[in-house]
């Protein structure tokens, strides 16, 4: 790995770090900084287009009162021969802590893909598909709407 690949790496690791600080603190609107303008999202919570209906999607699958906490391992970058353009591999753990005091705690594993761009402000998310792949319990997401 060369020295280019390794500050690109790095670069996709704190962008996916933010993501999931974001979406654990329920700062929906700064997710926009870590967003393409034409950013697209699929998840269990539903598929959306565009950067302000990816961060409504955001804000609707994360109920307020509710703690969440995204646990990012095994993050992979490939950048592709273009160099403005990267696929992103990482495993997440997510746990979610309802309000109730007799709310059970659920986890959840998923993998996400991301395909990001290199822009002027530096590497952002442009396309983002989460693939569930176990669970405990239920996971409290609304329905899609659309």
């Amino acid at each position: 790995m060369d020295a280019a690949h390794r500050l690109d790496h790095l670069d996709h690791l704190d962008l996916v770090a933010r993501l999931g600080a974001g979406l654990d603190e329920g700062r929906f609107d700064g997710l926009r900084t870590l967003l393409t303008a034409d950013a697209t999202v699929t998840t269990p919570g539903g598929h959306a287009e565009g950067e302000d209906a990816v961060v409504a999607q955001a804000a609707r699958n994360h109920a307020a009162g509710t703690r969440y906490q995204h646990r990012f391992t095994d993050v992979v970058t490939d950048v592709l021969s273009d160099g403005a353009t990267a696929h992103v591999r990482a495993n997440l753990t997510l746990r979610v802590v309802p309000s109730g005091a007799d709310a059970p705690v659920t986890e959840a594993g998923s993998v996400y893909r991301l395909t990001t761009r290199r822009t002027a402000d530096g590497w952002r998310i442009r396309d983002l598909v989460v693939e569930p792949v176990w669970r405990t319990g239920e996971v409290p997401v609304p329905v899609a709407v659309r």
